[in-house]
């Protein structure tokens, strides 16, 4: 596979959601908002284990307004309006982030989404569910394929790791094996995959953290990435064993090296949706880089472009 480069000459050389948005969606300013249905995981309810994954807490990625008002239809008409008067938002994707989006029964999983989606039907162009690979199955994908003759569908599995170890370690309760087949059955789904991974795990090494872009390539039906830094916060399981015995986390320079690495590893037809994670700074114990989510983008936007990286340059095949 060959490399494709940004067109534009004040961009890195991967491909950034951004632009792929605007490319779909004909120009328009699309902006995904939170719905938050009140889910929980299996490893919180005891099905597979209790305390959740050992890095999370689940209100340390949730926005504000999706934790204060008790209603989907409530949290999404906020989150709309606040995206068109901060950001001039024309079009919309309703986004099911926190906890496992996909842990009900089908017709209740039906009830919410289409609850969701008839909140503005004019603007809304797309459903976006993050969830666990073990928590779907073929009716679940067909519920969600369903959807796909009106709207962009982005399924969004949680890979985290690849290692085994490490997922035993963090309390996942899932096998990477179940991502496996997960991905291995959706090839030719109407469906936009993305994979969540979570890089500075501190006992994995910069090796196994790289192996992380020959995995993902290898799947046909992958088509989005996110990438997230290790946060380490108050109230989860790393949070307690951090506060007791500091470990290693990445600083600011050392991830825009390792992204450096990374991304000439990772297929260039891959579409990048965040580089980096966020916390609420609340809960937040570590890594504190001291910089708006803004000014972090432009730093390892800046640090790409003076190294010249090219996302899939270092692919074969």
């Amino acid at each position: 596979m060959t490399a494709v480069p940004c067109s534009s000459p004040t961009l890195p050389s991967y491909r950034a959601y951004g632009p792929w948005l605007r490319e779909k969606f004909a120009g328009k300013r699309v902006y995904k908002v939170i719905a938050d249905a009140g889910f929980t995981c299996p490893n919180r309810d005891g099905s597979k284990g209790y305390g959740g994954c050992a890095y999370c807490n689940v209100e340390s990625f949730t926005p504000a307004l999706a934790r204060k008002l008790p209603t989907i239809r409530e949290q999404l008409e906020a989150s709309m309006e606040n995206a068109r008067r901060r950001f001039g938002a024309e079009r919309f994707i309703v986004y099911f982030q926190p906890n496992t989006n996909t842990y009900a029964p089908v017709e209740r999983l039906r009830s919410l989404y289409d609850e969701a989606l008839a909140v503005n039907p004019e603007q809304t162009v797309g459903l976006a569910v993050g969830t666990r690979p073990d928590c779907l199955d073929a009716a679940k994908i067909a519920l969600l394929e369903s959807y796909t003759d009106r709207y962009v569908v982005d399924l969004e599995l949680g890979m985290e790791s690849m290692h085994e170890d490490t997922l035993d370690r963090i309390n996942r309760g899932c096998s990477h094996q179940v991502l496996v087949d997960v991905l291995n059955g959706l090839v030719g789904s109407p469906l936009q995959v993305c994979v969540h991974m979570i890089f500075g795990f501190p006992w994995e090494t910069r090796d196994q953290m790289l192996a992380y872009a020959d995995e993902i390539n290898r799947f046909e039906a992958v088509d989005f990435v996110k990438f997230h830094h290790l946060h380490v916060v108050k109230g989860s399981i790393l949070g307690a064993k951090y506060q007791k015995e500091p470990f290693p986390l990445f600083d600011l320079e050392g991830y825009a090296d390792f992204l450096c690495d990374f991304l000439p590893r990772l297929r260039s037809d891959l579409v990048i949706q965040r580089l980096f994670g966020v916390a609420d700074r609340e809960l937040l114990i570590g890594p504190d880089w001291g910089l708006r989510k803004p000014e972090v983008q432009a730093f390892l936007e800046k640090v790409l472009r003076e190294r010249g990286v090219v996302q899939g340059s270092a692919v074969r095949g």
